[in-house]
């Protein structure tokens, strides 16, 4: 995969649609051939947008898509070979479930026969296997999303468009299409591009993720860096939870608090001493000390407010005062965990290991 030849590149892309406010501003974005690409933001940062751009539904009020080196801005969609998947799945109900998958195929003029292999080929694909003869309103809403699937790929296109396909369908089945997706993506080699305002949903599935917010893409990265690196205070809060502690940065590299307590940290946008700073810690990397007595490097002391017992692990909320949000601490459980573990209204002291300590201007 050569990274100087993308699949997709949007170069200088705007949108706006009334001519004063950006809905997508300045984006420059290269999709590589053969990722998993998922656009992630609260509602309004401009992926669905995006994506709609891409598939030739909007066009851009300024800037370049190219697709294999050469321009599309004016290409209609079905002339661009995209698959498309939506949340409300977008099935015709009097056709079948074999006529739904086959409608790609008749717009294109493709013979009967070779609809017809195609068809039992992508319903095996997604596991409806003799479902052809099947009225949507027969199947289940995952069943009614495997058979969107299998038409966006019956075709076999270049590239998947996928926008919250999953939104519509409860949590546990969720996750298991989000699997599915993530292993189909693997047998096919397909670019997908994948809209989601979820985020376990991007880190599950994705190589990448774009987190978009206001226009912009606010971090571009592998998953396991996007959650381990957040480049800015926005991807640290959208992305994975985070305990939060406000104060303003001294010699460098530390968080002070108002009661003057400090924490060594990384300073990752480069700000001033003296400037105002949030410093945003995972919860499972805080280190929980028992009693209060014994000092700690790079802690501070708290109580146990709240224990919460979520099966696989706990999650203690403990108080710090000096009118800080409460800590959040993750304690993975056991079946043969013996360790006493704190109980509310405990004292506790928290350790911030500085490597997890991240520094971001405010």
């Amino acid at each position: 995969m050569s990274q100087a030849e993308p699949l997709v590149r949007f170069s200088g892309v705007q949108k706006t649609y009334d001519g004063e406010q950006l809905v997508v501003r300045d984006l420059n974005l290269d999709i590589q051939r053969g990722e998993f690409l998922s656009l992630l933001g609260p509602s309004g940062s401009g992926k669905t947008t995006t994506l709609m751009m891409l598939a030739g539904f909007e066009s851009p009020t300024a800037g370049d898509i190219l697709l294999d080196g050469r321009q599309i801005t004016g290409t209609p969609p079905h002339k661009r070979n995209f698959g498309m998947v939506f949340q409300n799945y977008a099935l015709f109900p009097h056709l079948t479930v074999g006529q739904n998958v086959a409608y790609p195929l008749t717009v294109r003029k493709v013979p009967k026969d070779e609809q017809a292999r195609r068809v039992a080929k992508a319903l095996d694909m997604v596991r409806l296997g003799g479902m052809a003869d099947r009225l949507p309103a027969r199947l289940s809403g995952g069943q009614q999303q495997r058979v969107a699937l299998a038409r966006a790929l019956v075709f076999e296109p270049q590239l998947v468009l996928m926008d919250e396909p999953l939104g519509a369908l409860d949590k546990q089945l969720r996750e298991h299409m989000q699997i599915e997706l993530k292993e189909l993506h693997r047998q096919l080699g397909v670019t997908f591009v994948y809209v989601t305002h979820d985020q376990g949903e991007a880190l599950t599935m994705s190589d990448r993720v774009a987190v978009f917010n206001e226009g912009v893409i606010q971090q571009l990265a592998p998953v396991e860096d996007l959650y381990e690196a957040p480049s800015n205070r926005f991807v640290a809060g959208f992305v994975g939870d985070s305990t939060v502690l406000k104060g303003s940065l001294q010699g460098g590299d530390a968080l002070q608090l108002a009661d003057g307590q400090r924490l060594q940290g990384l300073n990752v946008n480069g700000v001033s001493n003296g400037a105002a700073v949030e410093a945003c810690v995972r919860p499972e990397r805080i280190v929980l000390h028992l009693g209060s007595a014994a000092p700690v490097p790079n802690s501070l002391a708290a109580t146990v407010a709240r224990v919460i017992y979520y099966g696989d692990h706990l999650r203690l909320l403990c108080s710090l005062g000096d009118g800080q949000a409460e800590a959040t601490v993750k304690l993975p459980l056991t079946r043969a965990d013996s360790n006493p573990h704190p109980q509310a209204g405990e004292a506790v002291r928290l350790e911030f290991p500085a490597a997890a300590t991240r520094l971001y201007a405010v």
